[in-house]
């Protein structure tokens, strides 16, 4: 089980289950996978597997996350030993237990120095440029932010992950078209990310909440990201929402719906398929809450918080079965 939770990607570890593995540190830093013998004996007697530098990783970067530095240090030098020091990951690694241990914006300003002193001689080198991004926001240098992630993706046009971060970064300052922007690259990229297509709907809803384009943008996205993924509470609920503000704009008058169909490149979606959808949504979104409360198996993998205000949304609307 500890191996399986070390081989998780860092983002789905929990800081619980972060905690327990980094109890773990002082059993795995026993056990050198790599033998003192000379080569090419130590080939021959390496106890290493495709899995043994990723859980080394994940542990590094959980015991960083509980405050354990020393058992931090003992693992990054064991990987630094087996990879190298000039190493594109060692790097990055090294980098990320710098920026743990500043105790102020000026440590932190030194650690985004030394990136860009890496950068000076590799230019190439993502890992630092995502660090050196994470640490400007960090210092509060959004727009130096930008930048960097703007000569990131100049360099590397299809990083879903950096045009996601610039996305947010946009949305945070209200630039919503650049931020629609943004995570349409994502989708050219990767078409069937249901997440990707609820928040290019969110972003689209907050955009203008009024605008009758812009809710029709966002509910083609949230239709989109439910019909991917037929699970999707956040995509029901999105959708929900967008459907009711809607019906009453497309139930106005005919002029006002057929001025704005002009000035659209996409007319507005028909008053009842709009109603078939509030109704498909409600019922699944009924449907999680109920079963949720039911404590079936299969059911109970959703977000509480996200169930809760689920609920009170349906409450709302008079529409939970009890």
């Amino acid at each position: 089980m500890v191996a399986a939770n070390l081989l998780s990607p860092p983002p789905q570890i929990s800081p619980q289950t972060a905690l327990q593995l980094s109890q773990k540190a002082p059993l795995i830093l026993s056990q050198s996978p790599t033998p003192s013998l000379p080569w090419p004996l130590s080939l021959l007697f390496s106890r290493e597997t495709p899995e043994t530098w990723t859980i080394h990783e994940n542990l590094l970067l959980s015991a960083l996350r509980t405050g354990d530095d020393t058992s931090a240090r003992q693992i990054l030098d064991r990987m630094t030993s087996r990879f190298g020091a000039s190493n594109e990951r060692i790097i990055a690694l090294r980098g990320i237990y710098e920026e743990a241990l500043a105790k102020d914006d000026k440590e932190l300003t030194r650690v985004l120095d030394g990136y860009g002193k890496v950068l000076e001689v590799d230019p190439t080198n993502t890992l630092v440029r995502k660090r050196g991004i994470a640490v400007q926001k960090s210092l509060g240098r959004t727009q130096d932010a930008i930048t960097s992630l703007k000569v990131l993706l100049e360099n590397s046009p299809t990083d879903v992950e950096a045009w996601a971060e610039l996305s947010d970064m946009y949305a945070a300052n209200g630039a919503w078209g650049q931020a629609i922007y943004c995570l349409e690259e994502v989708l050219l990229v990767m078409p069937n990310a249901w997440t990707a297509h609820a928040q290019v709907a969110t972003l689209h809803y907050l955009s203008a909440p009024s605008s009758l384009h812009s809710l029709s943008m966002a509910l083609r996205h949230f239709a989109r990201s439910v019909e991917l993924n037929e699970s999707y509470l956040r995509g029901y609920y999105g959708l929900k929402l967008v459907a009711q503000k809607l019906i009453p704009l497309l139930s106005e008058s005919t002029a006002v719906a057929k001025k704005n169909a002009e000035e659209d490149d996409i007319p507005p979606p028909k008053l009842q398929s709009v109603k078939k959808l509030e109704e498909l949504a409600t019922g699944k979104l009924a449907e999680i809450v109920r079963q949720y409360g039911s404590g079936k198996k299969g059911w109970a993998a959703f977000d509480e918080a996200e169930v809760i205000a689920t609920k009170e949304l349906l409450d709302r609307d008079g529409r939970v079965e009890r």
